[in-house]
């Protein structure tokens, strides 16, 4: 009969409650990952023309989404501003993709502002603003963050998700392009949409 170094049994407890942590946060990782079919709601809102859109426009191709707004000091420029390059890159191939900022901050983007600033990067980019429930409503719908900070010396600007929202031409969610990602990763992430 032989004994067991007890150094290895405890060796090998720790790396059973090792595995079985890292399996652990791997399923809850998973279930915060953005999943097809669980995102959107129904809204009643306007484009930067002033024209009413609801949820069908998500419908019959494929589009990116960004919640935003044109007060923004850095990141929605530099976001619509990539969106730009993708679309340009994409050329005739991504002529099926749609892009939209939904507004933020719908107190002060009206469809004129909304039209202005978003035509500034692209004219494949549509503005969508409503009243501030329907707003609302499309961010929480979407998972999105947003949220007033006051400024002291007055006013106030808005801290929101910064991710694009890749959605598929079936409307569904279909993953997320990350505030400063690799433009080569993007691409390959919207010709995925695409198919």
């Amino acid at each position: 009969m032989t004994s067991k170094n007890p150094f290895m049994m405890i060796a090998g407890v720790v790396s059973g409650i090792f595995v079985l942590a890292l399996v652990g946060v791997m399923v809850w990782m998973s279930k915060d990952t953005p999943r097809s079919g669980t995102f959107g709601t129904a809204f009643s809102l306007v484009n930067d023309q002033g024209k009413p859109v609801d949820q069908s426009i998500f419908k019959g191709n494929p589009s990116l989404v960004y919640f935003g707004y044109t007060h923004c000091p850095e990141v929605c420029p530099t976001t619509l501003y990539e969106v730009a390059g993708y679309l340009e890159e994409l050329g005739a191939e991504g002529q099926s993709l749609k892009t939209y900022l939904f507004t933020v901050d719908p107190e002060r983007d009206t469809p004129d502002i909304m039209k202005g600033y978003v035509t500034a990067f692209s004219d494949r980019i549509t503005g969508v603003t409503g009243t501030p429930q329907e707003m609302t409503k499309v961010i929480a719908g979407w998972k999105a963050f947003a949220r007033k900070q006051p400024n002291p010396s007055g006013g106030y600007s808005m801290s929101h998700t910064m991710d694009l929202f890749l959605i598929g031409a079936d409307g569904r969610l279909k993953g997320l392009i990350p505030y400063g990602a690799d433009p080569d990763e993007a691409i390959e992430k919207i010709r995925s949409a695409l198919l």
